[in-house]
């Protein structure tokens, strides 16, 4: 575990939600030395078996009697998409520290105002987007802004999937006010665009995929394409597909003045070994060469599962937040922005233009 400081107690979280959030939240916390003292789960059975599995002294089925209970400080959200905005809301007026899984809501309109209501309370908020920390992309960053590429100019990111993987097998079950695809993996994406390349200012986009009857291809899609156009002058393409028969992961490079920076990853997650190759153009090759992440981007190992390492660094992020009274990124603000280039790819597809993205 990291080194916090002795004089501090100890943050305790109560965790709503025990899918992802007893895969990584819940051993993620507790690995970096939070107390998990609540979880809450929709079916009562569920509740208890976590709180046996991981030593909790409280199980709940009403996320209610969590985000109120005296002894949780914070409040970990890891629940259907749809269910963000209400269950964050509810932590929020109950003076609690929120890290909340992506997408942060369903639209930017409640977004907003969650956002207004953590800063006006003075409350730590965080979205737990945990890619940014994977140590492949964090030196990504680290190799753009010191400038080993030049100024940044396109970049072209890509992620093929074949999840139904036997012939006929049936695809995950869509559920209402999920995003689909867009929403579980392309929100990752473009956060980890954003924090390479600033804020997207406009995008074009078409969605796919099976609408079954009583859904709309908001919650069911499971492939999309984007053209991104940046603040700075950049631009960029995202396309992603679930239904990708040999697809080979996911790829991403960054092109600059000077260079350029490819990443790749095998699955729908990036790596804790994940790949970096680099190129520029003053090199005698000219050619990308692979380059060691460094050992402090990745400080350890979790074999238990490779989302934990990312987690847990940006559990030390949020735990530092709370004892300094800052919101450090991707924070609210960063889902918010997030939520609009979301919301305006669902519009792109919808009327067949272009459309303009908030910045501000």
């Amino acid at each position: 575990m990291w080194g916090r400081r002795k004089t501090m107690p100890p943050i305790r979280v109560g965790v709503i939600g025990v899918g992802f959030g007893a895969t990584v939240h819940i051993p993620g916390f507790q690995s970096e030395g939070v107390e998990v003292v609540a979880v809450c789960a929709s079916r009562e059975e569920r509740a208890q078996d976590a709180a046996e599995k991981f030593g909790i002294p409280n199980a709940f089925t009403d996320y209610r009697e969590l985000v109120t209970h005296p002894d949780v400080d914070a409040v970990s959200v890891v629940t259907a998409p749809n269910l963000h905005y209400e269950m964050t809301k509810a932590a929020l007026e109950a003076s609690k520290h929120v890290m909340c899984e992506k997408p942060f809501t369903t639209n930017a309109a409640e977004a907003e105002e969650l956002l207004a209501m953590a800063n006006e309370r003075g409350l730590t908020h965080m979205i737990a987007h945990e890619f940014r920390f994977a140590p492949q992309r964090t030196y990504a960053r680290q190799l753009i802004d010191e400038g080993r590429i030049g100024e940044p100019q396109h970049i072209t990111a890509s992620l093929h999937l074949r999840f139904a993987r036997r012939p006929g097998a049936t695809p995950p079950a869509p559920s209402v006010g999920s995003g689909g695809m867009l929403g579980a993996l392309g929100s990752h994406y473009i956060d980890g665009i954003r924090h390479w390349f600033g804020d997207i200012s406009r995008v074009s986009a078409t969605l796919h995929g099976n609408v079954p009857e009583g859904f709309s291809l908001a919650d069911t899609n499971n492939a999309f394409s984007v053209h991104m156009d940046f603040a700075n002058g950049a631009w960029g393409t995202l396309t992603c597909s679930l239904n990708a028969p040999l697809g080979q992961g996911g790829s991403i490079q960054i092109y600059g003045t000077e260079g350029s920076i490819h990443l790749s990853q095998s699955g729908p997650n990036p790596a804790p070994e994940g790949i970096v190759r680099v190129g520029r153009l003053e090199d005698d090759s000219r050619e990308l060469r692979t380059i060691p992440i460094p050992e402090e981007l990745h400080p350890f190992d979790d074999d238990r599962d490779h989302r934990l390492l990312p987690f847990r660094l940006e559990v030390q992020d949020f735990v530092r937040g709370i004892e300094n009274g800052e919101s450090p990124a991707p924070n609210f603000h960063d889902g918010l922005q997030c939520q609009r280039v979301l919301d305006a790819i669902q519009q792109s597809h919808r009327t067949g233009a272009a459309v303009d993205v908030p910045t501000r």
